[in-house]
């Protein structure tokens, strides 16, 4: 039985063939290649970071690339996308409460950690896509397009709910006529972000 890896995700796969589709990125047959054509024994799982991607990618100058190549090396993306997503959620979570209990202070609380993912999100985005390229080498399978869709859905929302709160700082108040348009794009912001973070577990651990 043959191995073969995908040059997209590092997924592999055993058969005599490669699959018509990775399970885990949908990348088609073509970027599979076949993983030390030898004796059975002598074959071995190679880790995701081997995969034979682009190694270097432009991004301008050099000092930019050798920023951006500590960015990656260091995993600044796996590192920086855990602030968003722990803080998100308990956003979300103290903005339901403020307005069914009707709590002040846990709409502060609410707005505050809002401003705080929205701060982290260009660190997030920024160290995603230099993964996105130098990883993935900026492969557009189903995976990748909706995990960047999420991410901007997600971005987006953050940045829409801060403006509005600062706007209307009684936006969840018993009188806002809004209020729970504001709480849906809450959810929707919370459900993007999880997808996005699902999509990338999926990814990191595609072999484990």
């Amino acid at each position: 039985m043959k191995k073969w890896q995908c040059r997209v995700c590092g997924y592999i796969h055993e058969g005599n063939e490669p699959p018509e589709k990775c399970p885990i990125c949908d990348a088609d047959a073509t970027e599979f290649f076949l993983v030390n054509p030898k004796e059975e024994e002598d074959l071995s799982p190679i880790a995701i970071d081997s995969v034979p991607v682009a190694e270097k990618l432009s991004f301008g100058g050099r000092s930019f690339d050798i920023l951006t190549d500590q960015i990656y090396k260091n995993h600044l993306h796996p590192i920086t996308v855990h602030f968003p997503n722990g803080v998100l959620p308990a956003a979300v979570i103290f903005v339901v409460l403020s307005i069914l209990l009707n709590h002040n202070c846990l709409q502060e609380a609410a707005y505050y950690n809002l401003i705080l993912v929205t701060l982290t999100l260009p660190i997030v985005l920024f160290s995603g896509y230099v993964s996105w390229c130098k990883k993935y080498n900026k492969a557009m399978t189903k995976i990748f397009i909706i995990k960047i869709t999420s991410a901007a859905i997600c971005s987006s929302a953050a940045i829409i709910l801060v403006i509005w709160r600062y706007n209307d700082p009684t936006i969840m108040d018993a009188t806002s006529s809004t209020r729970w348009l504001f709480v849906l794009i809450n959810i929707v912001m919370l459900a993007a972000a999880g997808l996005a973070g699902h999509l990338g577990g999926k990814l990191l651990f595609s072999n484990r």
